[in-house]
């Protein structure tokens, strides 16, 4: 159990004088606001444990609005061998899409082949993983490209004719922060903004 005994917030500090908020016992204290803070809080509540997040400034302040805005499976990690990682980052990516599509997009990217760092057959095999290592089911597969022909190769300069495109997605970075927020809070998470964490004591 963690005990709360220091925070500083006008606004959280009159709510513990009137009584309307839990400072004491939590089994999770979460410090910081953004994604992986959020995330925690509401995976945390919903498996049934008490928890307060805080965070001295507003939700998603700092990195969690200033990322690329992509939800992506981790392509360039099948490069280093991560393949339990990209497997990982699929299925997430698939349960995001699946849960918050008004803020999710679908995105193709154009990968063209550059015969001077690998072959064009290691690239497909690559992307066949990236197709296959996990369920997909409502984006697109990988799919070879003539850029000499595709309209999608009219940007490009004509290095290459070889190309490949695949999905990912992008999404309202801060959005998806807020939201899980508040459905940690519907849950019963106490989340306190304008709050720094000035002290805490573990006990047992």
């Amino acid at each position: 159990m963690i005990s709360v005994i220091g925070v500083h917030g006008t606004e959280a500090q009159q709510r513990h004088r009137e009584g309307g908020v839990q400072t004491s016992p939590f089994d999770i204290l979460v410090v910081g606001g953004g994604i992986n803070g959020a995330g925690i809080a509401r995976d945390a509540v919903g498996r049934g444990l008490s928890v307060m997040l805080v965070e001295q400034d507003d939700l998603a302040a700092h990195t969690s609005s200033w990322s690329t805005k992509l939800i992506h499976g981790g392509l360039r990690y099948l490069e280093y061998y991560e393949f339990r990682l990209v497997r990982e980052a699929l299925l997430e990516r698939e349960r995001l899409l699946a849960m918050a599509p008004h803020i999710i997009r679908p995105l193709r990217f154009v990968l063209p082949h550059d015969v001077s760092v690998r072959p064009a057959w290691l690239v497909r095999l690559g992307l066949f993983f990236y197709d296959h290592l996990a369920p997909r089911k409502r984006l697109p597969g990988c799919e070879r490209l003539n850029l000499a022909t595709d309209r999608r190769g009219a940007p490009l300069k004509p290095i290459t004719k070889v190309g490949f495109e695949y999905s990912d997605c992008a999404v309202d970075d801060s959005r998806l922060v807020v939201l899980n927020a508040l459905d940690a809070q519907a849950r019963g998470a106490v989340i306190e903004v304008g709050t720094r964490l000035e002290g805490a004591r573990r006990e047992g």
